[in-house]
């Protein structure tokens, strides 16, 4: 089903759709995360990092629990935004042999796939509010916050560590 798609009638089938939209983007980033971890030499990137994949997962189960208030099945659909995000990260971070640098790179990355997520998260919540779910809009505004909070910490250890040692 395209964005657009014929199937998509109503702000509540827009709802859905985006939800499984985000659906597809934190199981994803669930199973990158890892790789990210392993990649990162700073020890406090590498701890932020392992405590996001925690997140992660009760990001993914919040949203599942917003499928069921809806009383529809828990499904994803294909992102090719986050797919395109994590590929340009896996390609740069390929591509980087300095740590310093390396760490500064998977910072950028990170904060690209928060920023989506926060895009996502607060369309949802606003549609839910306009849709008369605060149930939902409730639900899924404790995954915003937790987006907002991590890239609030990847900023900083950008800015007050990680940026200057790759300089």
């Amino acid at each position: 089903m395209g964005f657009f798609s014929k199937d998509i009638k109503t702000l509540d089938d827009l709802f859905i759709h985006m939800l499984r939209d985000i659906y597809y983007a934190e199981k994803k980033i669930e199973r990158t995360l890892p790789k990210m971890i392993g990649e990162a030499t700073d020890p406090q990137l590498k701890a932020g990092f392992e405590k996001h994949l925690e997140q992660t997962k009760g990001h993914i189960d919040r949203v599942e629990q917003v499928f069921e208030l809806n009383g529809v099945k828990a499904k994803a659909i294909s992102c090719p935004a986050i797919d395109g995000i994590l590929e340009e990260a896996d390609e740069v971070s390929g591509d980087i042999d300095d740590k310093e640098v390396l760490d500064a790179a998977l910072i950028a990355s990170a904060q690209a796939v928060e920023h989506y997520e926060m895009t996502r998260y607060g369309t949802l919540i606003a549609w839910a509010r306009q849709l008369g779910r605060s149930d939902c809009a409730n639900v899924l505004a404790k995954n915003l916050k937790e987006e907002q909070a991590t890239d609030r910490k990847l900023t900083e250890m950008a800015e007050n560590r990680i940026n200057l040692l790759a300089a």
